[in-house]
């Protein structure tokens, strides 16, 4: 133990007294404030443009139908020509001209209309288009039904059903997808901790390898200790840099709020909100029934203590498997261009938690896909976090799977770090030769 405690405090003070790290502690939540920064005000820039688009309307028909908002406005010509009408939108640099020709019916009009426009518009212009047609063809096909304008309104109002548990307890819509939402932050957390730090522990090896400081090292500790020091001594590392950037770069972002007079706000993704986001969200009232305080209880409602204690543990598990990879594979080879046949079939079980656990957890939080990977060791420190958010029992994780899912982690850990030593082992006295597949076989062997 005297050893390794030696090994993991030599690792500590070697990352954290390396100049990069100084730097890029220093200088990387500067960057991350100025990021965000950034974003919000081309968020702020884009939301003010507003898109002109000119109409001529020479038929009878959709003639109220277009009315100005704060993204699209309307200018209506008349008495020109369609050549005309084109000349005129591209000499005002105006974004498109909407053509209505003349018809006796609506339905021959608006299969005969035309946008024109530079560039091919974008989905959200055509779809505000589209429904002010689709509006007004409906009203036509109705009313040769029948039926009236005030008919129509009473059949056109929207239905949401109305949720509930079998305890009478009200719900709501997308509850679940911001579980998994919040639950995938932490598991995004742990992959980029991985992918990062983990390729430190690998270029520790490597240069030691190479200058030949390993052969001295290994004479008198063992290579699984020096392994398991590595790992630990980086990670501490790591996660000193890590909450150092998050204190700090809270901090700035604060002051850049306060002094700069930022509206908050703008940090926020307003297309995750429900509901198609701020502007509807600002509209519901604070009522007793209001969805935002539903939103605002299911997110109280969150056992964030559990799920932080299990980000704390999935996230060692995790990162020891995975470093202990990156630690055999720095033994494996002499430089860092050789490194790159084996960092891809590492990464490809964190890029495919992230990807298919989103996609499984957000439509069945419970199906066999969702459970599958958060049972699966290499993925289920990033898909069961995002199952956490909705508890464990009845209605979220069943307490066995939660179990079975640590148990396995920990098996994994114990067989990697056993099968990683033995590649650590041969690899660290290993020059001048690029390692197949086929030898590290062989040397799991030895």
């Amino acid at each position: 133990m005297a050893k390794l405690r030696l090994i993991i405090r030599r690792e500590y003070l070697a990352k954290v007294r390396n100049k990069s790290f100084i730097v890029m502690t220093i200088l990387s939540p500067i960057l991350i404030v100025g990021m965000i920064v950034l974003i919000a005000y081309l968020t702020k820039v884009n939301e003010s443009e507003s898109r002109i688009i000119t109409v001529l309307n020479e038929s009878t028909f959709f003639g109220d139908g277009f009315t100005s908002t704060d993204k699209i406005s309307y200018v209506q010509f008349q008495n020109l020509s369609l050549e005309e009408a084109k000349d005129s939108t591209q000499a005002l640099e105006y974004f498109a001209l909407l053509h209505i020709p003349k018809g006796e019916h609506i339905e021959e009009v608006a299969r005969s209309s035309f946008l024109y426009a530079k560039d091919n518009p974008n989905t959200s212009v055509t779809e505000r288009l589209e429904r002010v047609f689709e509006k007004q063809l409906r009203l036509d096909r109705l009313a040769q039904l029948g039926v009236s304008d005030e008919q129509f309104e009473d059949v056109e109002k929207p239905y949401d059903i109305n949720l509930a548990t079998f305890e009478g307890e009200k719900s709501i819509k997308g509850i679940n997808e911001l579980k998994a939402i919040i639950g995938g932050a932490f598991g995004y957390g742990i992959m980029m901790f991985i992918i990062i730090y983990g390729g430190f522990v690998m270029r520790s090896v490597i240069e030691e390898k190479t200058s030949r400081i390993i052969e001295v090292i290994i004479s008198s500790v063992k290579p699984f200790q020096l392994m398991l020091g590595k790992i630990i001594g980086t990670s501490l590392a790591g996660i000193t840099q890590f909450i150092i950037w998050i204190i700090s770069a809270s901090f700035l972002l604060f002051l850049v709020v306060l002094f700069l007079d930022i509206d908050p706000s703008l940090f926020m993704n307003a297309g995750q909100l429900p509901n198609g986001g701020m502007a509807e969200m600002e509209q519901l009232s604070l009522a007793p029934d209001s969805e935002v305080l539903f939103y605002a209880q299911e997110i109280i409602k969150i056992p964030w203590g559990l799920l932080i204690i299990s980000f704390l543990i999935y996230f060692v598990l995790g990162y020891l498997i995975y470093s202990s990879i990156y630690a055999a594979i720095g033994a494996a080879v002499d430089n860092e261009t050789d490194t790159q046949q084996f960092i891809f079939p590492i990464i490809l079980p964190l890029m495919l938690a992230i990807y298919v656990g989103f996609f499984s957890v957000f439509s069945n939080p419970n199906g066999p896909i969702a459970v599958g990977f958060s049972l699966f060791p290499l993925t289920s420190p990033i898909v069961m976090l995002m199952r956490l958010p909705g508890g464990i029992g009845e209605g979220g994780v069943p307490l066995w799977q939660f179990l079975v899912s640590i148990i396995l982690l920990l098996g994994t850990f114990l067989a990697i770090v056993w099968l990683a030593s033995k590649i650590y082992r041969v690899g660290i006295l290993m020059y001048g030769k690029r390692p197949t597949y086929k030898e590290l076989f062989k040397w799991l062997r030895y």
